[in-house]
């Protein structure tokens, strides 16, 4: 939501407007206002917690560790007393994105919405006689319905935010959002009865505070989950700066493969982890050439055969850095098979339709389609729409047709601005700047010796002519 489209603003005003509705039916003096502002002052503690020391520097923004305490308060208030329990701790909660005051509000208004809901499934199911009782296991029922109705409204709203701010597919938007949530809230809606049990016990809130220690401890587990995935991050970005800093022809490539990588997945309805794991690979699918020697990738003049084959090595160059890193699972064989063709002769193991892996045929697609879009000091960038005709052009010979299709369409919804990966050197005589890419082959991304003459077999490209190279007068595709 960094800059926010008019729909996303408009959908998170109708959701303050249904909180502030909610909040407006307080019934008055019937409110246990005690109760309700030492609830609402606890998760606003809570929130805060999350920049202990003991956590690491800081827990993951927004993983609802507290949500015990917004469920307590939906077992033990009316309706929209729960719901405000919720307000002064959103409105304090720690947020890192821009805009700032607008992703506040509307943290607020969802879970206003989320905890009315549930503190209402809970009441109708007879819940707050079996909480006074306690009644076990009765009470278990309307707890746990309140849970699933708190994250259905939670999954509801937030694939609609996703939809409208983030630009997802609406048939991605919510695609197992509620399944990944359920089991967590279904944890919090128990911790959160033990709080409403213990609360109306003869120990009293206090009893009650006891309830957050073992979820204190869970964040804390939970962080440390994160601070790991952020090391491999840095790791994975480390890597691919060596690569920019070797290779400054294609800087900032291996993000936009990793961008038009994902751009296919959503269109594909792939899972929020598959996905993930393809960015990995779209980052690092050029990370052998590491392994190239730095003469060549930034050679002016033609690759000979022998250099060609060199620089061809990158992809198992990329397999070996990469192979003993287990949790970028199927990104490795994407690293070593994303410039195999369908047809069987890309390289470096020939391998034929279906036998390459899927994730190495989205990268192919995005691969490719950056290299053209792309302007670079050695020629131009192609139109978007020139690039699309060219890999529906090599479509079922050298790219995936499903995959090319994909992109084709995420495109058209999404738009895709192409970037400057390199400053033209500026002393180009008049009448010789870099020839417009012709009707001839889609140039594997990245590979800048490749789209400079060399005599030998060219892999990665499009369809050959018996293995051999087309020539220079009929056109060449960046």
């Amino acid at each position: 939501m960094g800059s926010v489209p008019t729909g996303a603003r408009v959908y998170v005003a109708c959701v303050v407007l249904g909180a502030l509705a909610c909040l407006a039916a307080l019934p008055g003096g019937h409110v246990p206002w005690e109760a309700v502002a030492l609830l609402a002052a606890l998760y606003a503690a809570c929130e805060q917690i999350t920049r202990c020391p003991f956590m690491g520097h800081r827990a993951p923004q927004g993983m609802g560790t507290f949500f015990p305490v917004l469920l307590a308060g939906a077992f033990l208030l009316p309706a929209p007393a729960a719901a405000l329990v919720a307000v002064p701790g959103a409105l304090v909660s720690r947020v890192e994105q821009r805009p700032r005051g607008l992703r506040r509000i509307w943290r607020a208004g969802r879970l206003v919405l989320a905890v009315w809901a549930a503190a209402h499934a809970h009441a109708a199911l007879g819940g707050r006689d079996a909480v006074a009782g306690p009644d076990f296991p009765y009470a278990l029922l309307p707890a746990g319905a309140a849970a699933v109705v708190f994250c259905a409204v939670l999954t509801l709203l937030d694939g609609g935010i996703l939809a409208l701010a983030e630009r997802v597919p609406a048939r991605a938007a919510w695609r197992g959002l509620f399944w990944r949530s359920l089991a967590p809230v279904t944890v919090h809606g128990l911790a959160g009865l033990m709080m409403a049990v213990l609360w109306r016990s003869p120990h009293g809130p206090v009893a009650a505070l006891l309830v957050l220690l073992p979820m204190y401890l869970s964040c804390w587990v939970f962080a440390q989950y994160h601070r790991e995935r952020a090391a491999h991050r840095a790791t994975i970005r480390a890597l691919v700066q060596a690569v920019d800093i070797k290779d400054g022809y294609t800087r900032g490539h291996s993000e936009r493969v990793a961008q038009a990588s994902l751009l296919i997945a959503r269109q594909l309805g792939m899972d929020d982890e598959r996905a993930e794991v393809l960015r990995f690979a779209g980052i690092l699918h050029d990370v052998g050439k590491l392994g190239v020697p730095t003469r060549l990738l930034r050679k002016d003049g033609p690759l000979t055969p022998e250099e060609r084959r060199v620089v061809e090595l990158h992809p198992e160059y990329g397999h070996e850095m990469v192979r003993g890193i287990a949790f970028l699972g199927e990104a490795r064989a994407a690293v070593l098979h994303h410039h195999e063709r369908l047809d069987g002769s890309g390289y470096p193991y020939g391998l034929v339709g279906g036998q390459i892996p899927e994730f190495a045929r989205i990268v192919a697609v995005a691969d490719a389609f950056d290299a053209m879009t792309s302007t670079r000091s050695y020629r131009r960038a192609r139109p978007v729409a020139a690039a699309l005709a060219e890999l529906r052009r090599c479509a079922g010979a050298q790219f995936d047709p499903v995959m090319v299709t994909a992109l084709t369409r995420a495109l058209a919804h999404h738009g895709w601005t192409p970037t400057v990966t390199a400053d033209p050197s500026g002393d180009i005589p008049a009448g010789e700047m870099p020839r417009e890419a012709g009707p001839g082959e889609a140039e594997a991304a990245g590979d800048r010796g490749a789209d400079r003459r060399a005599d030998g077999p060219r892999a990665g490209l499009a369809p050959a002519d018996g293995g051999q190279a087309r020539r220079a007068g009929e056109g060449r595709v960046p």
